[in-house]
């Protein structure tokens, strides 16, 4: 089915994988932030946002464990820590700009005299920015959030090295590694058969299945991106965990009850992690054999984590809207969290 091009421009009117296909060019994006930035020292960072919006700002917390020298919490929900206070700086994120939780943290930084930068395509927060003279990045629009995260990154990482807090090596990273990117998501286009689409191979391993995705330290950002992508290209049931506090809980839950397990279990690797992370994944895979289904691995591509990422946010994607593909399903709306917002308000 994944090789009949007539059934892919049939589930995929929107052209998602096209989309996905012009990821390197969020890489090579150069962030215009409006309003004073300049430099100088805070206690501690705050980033809010929710869903997709925050994905980056857990994929910068552990790009810059090695360099940042204050603390950094990512808040995904409607209240902020008592410790924000002057000596903070809180970036506010939300995709569309209208995110409730965001703009309640937004409004509980200002009160608080925290340091605020926002980011979004418009909405409520681009206002709030522009009434509160509040510096502001604006998100190129068009793209699901959960597809603009390289778009996401750059920001982010600009804003702390207009800051100071971190040099330009992670920043430079993403773009020099554009081409890069282009070759490899090449290798996924839906023109490349599935014999040699490992993007297919993955989805077609998956179909029908709840999707389980396992990271380590450094790769459980990639692991919770993949489970995002599950749910809202393929609207696909899925879960995540990291290494090794796996060990520590779920690790007893796959022995007992449901007996029958429709799961589909993906372990994302790197050679960057803790090598006793791998060690861990592979004794897990052979202790569980007979109670849970066998673990596919995933080896992220990359010389340095930036590149991993990348690699990782992609694959998710290509990987997922084929899956979208076998579900008979648009990968691209998300229709009902739409309704549960109209709801909600």
């Amino acid at each position: 089915m994944l090789d009949d091009q007539n059934i892919i421009i049939q589930r995929d009117p929107s052209g998602a994988l096209q989309a996905i296909q012009h990821l390197p060019e969020q890489a090579t994006f150069t962030p215009d932030i409006h309003g004073d930035i300049a430099p100088r020292a805070f206690s501690r960072i705050v980033m809010a946002g929710m869903g997709g919006s925050a994905l980056a700002a857990d994929m910068v917390k552990v790009l810059v464990r090695d360099v940042l020298t204050v603390p950094l919490e990512v808040v995904k929900g409607y209240t902020l820590p008592a410790y924000v206070d002057d000596q903070t700086l809180v970036i506010a994120i939300s995709h569309s700009g209208n995110t409730e939780e965001t703009l309640s943290c937004y409004e509980q930084a200002k009160e608080r005299g925290a340091a605020l930068v926002a980011m979004a395509t418009g909405g409520a927060l681009q206002e709030y920015a522009e009434r509160d003279n509040v510096p502001f990045a604006l998100v190129p629009n068009g793209a699901q959030p959960r597809m603009s995260t390289v778009y996401h990154l750059r920001i982010l990482l600009q804003i702390l090295q207009q800051y100071t807090l971190i040099d330009s090596t992670l920043y430079d990273g993403i773009v020099n590694s554009s081409d890069w990117l282009r070759e490899h998501i090449n290798h996924w286009s839906p023109e490349v058969p599935t014999e040699h689409n490992y993007a297919k191979q993955i989805a077609e391993r998956a179909s029908g299945k709840i999707g389980m995705f396992y990271g380590g330290e450094l790769t459980a950002p990639i692991a919770y991106k993949w489970k995002i992508s599950w749910n809202e290209s393929s609207k696909n049931v899925a879960f995540w965990n990291q290494f090794p506090e796996f060990n520590h809980n779920e690790f007893i839950g796959w022995v007992s009850h449901p007996i029958e397990k429709p799961f589909a279990v993906f372990d994302l690797r790197s050679h960057l992690e803790n090598p006793r992370i791998t060690e861990r994944m592979e004794l897990t895979d052979q202790m569980l054999s007979g109670n849970r289904p066998h673990t596919k691995s995933i080896q992220l591509e990359g010389e340095s984590l930036v590149q991993q990422f990348l690699w990782g946010l992609a694959f998710a994607d290509m990987s997922s809207v084929y899956l979208a593909i076998l579900n008979n399903v648009n990968p691209v709306p998300v229709e009902l969290v739409e309704k549960f917002k109209q709801a909600l308000s």
